[in-house]
C-alpha cells in the first residue's frame, strides 16, 4: 500500500479515508445471491411466476438489496421479466465485498455499466442526456451514437436510492 496526503484533506478525513480502505480490504466476500439466501428471500426461476408473482418478487429483491446498501441504476429499458432473469444470471451471483456494516458505504449497479459496445450504446440510446451524448459524438467520431429514445418502462424513479449514514439498526434482518 502506498500512503500519502490526500490533497488538502483535514486528518479526521484522512483517516477516515484510510479506515474506509482497510474496512474494504479485510471485508469478507459474498454475493448479493448468498445475502438473499441468508435473509430468506427466496429466488425462483422466473419461468415458473407468473407475472403479478414475478413483479411482487422483483420489488422483494430491490428493497432486501437496499438494505445490504446495494442500489440498482439503469433499469428501465427492461421489464419486469427481463431485469429479473438479469439479477439472477449475472448480477446477484458476482463477488462482492460485505460492507453493508460500514457507514457511508453504498454499492452502486448500473446495469449498464460494463463497458461492452453493447451498454454503451443502450446508455447512450435510453439514459444519456444530450451533453453527454454530445461529449460522446466528439470523444470518439466513429462510434455510432444513436437517437434517443424513452426507455420502454418506468421504474427507476421509484428505486430505493443511497442512504449515506451510519447502518440502520435491523438494517440486514
Amino acid at each position: 500500500m502506498i500512503e500519502g496526503k490526500i490533497n488538502d484533506s483535514s486528518p479526521q478525513v484522512e483517516e477516515g479515508f484510510w479506515n474506509y480502505v482497510v474496512d474494504w480490504e479485510e471485508a469478507p466476500e459474498t454475493t448479493y445471491l448468498k445475502q438473499l439466501d441468508d435473509s430468506g428471500v427466496s429466488l425462483p426461476a422466473p419461468e415458473t411466476l407468473n407475472d403479478i408473482e414475478l413483479t411482487a418478487k422483483l420489488w422483494e429483491v430491490i428493497e432486501k438489496l437496499a438494505t445490504f446498501r446495494a442500489y440498482l441504476h439503469e433499469t428501465n429499458h427492461l421489464s419486469d421479466r427481463e431485469l429479473y432473469t438479469l439479477l439472477l444470471a449475472d448480477v446477484l451471483p458476482e463477488e462482492t465485498k460485505e460492507l453493508s456494516f460500514v457507514e457511508g458505504t453504498n454499492c452502486q449497479i448500473p446495469l449498464l455499466g460494463s463497458g461492452s459496445e453493447e451498454d454503451h450504446y443502450q446508455y447512450l440510446k435510453f439514459y444519456a442526456d444530450e451533453k453527454d451524448r454530445q461529449f460522446w459524438r466528439e470523444e470518439d467520431p466513429d462510434r455510432p451514437v444513436p437517437e434517443h429514445v424513452d426507455p420502454p418502462y418506468d421504474r427507476d424513479r421509484f428505486l430505493p436510492e443511497a442512504d449515506y449514514g451510519p447502518p440502520h439498526e435491523n438494517e440486514n434482518n
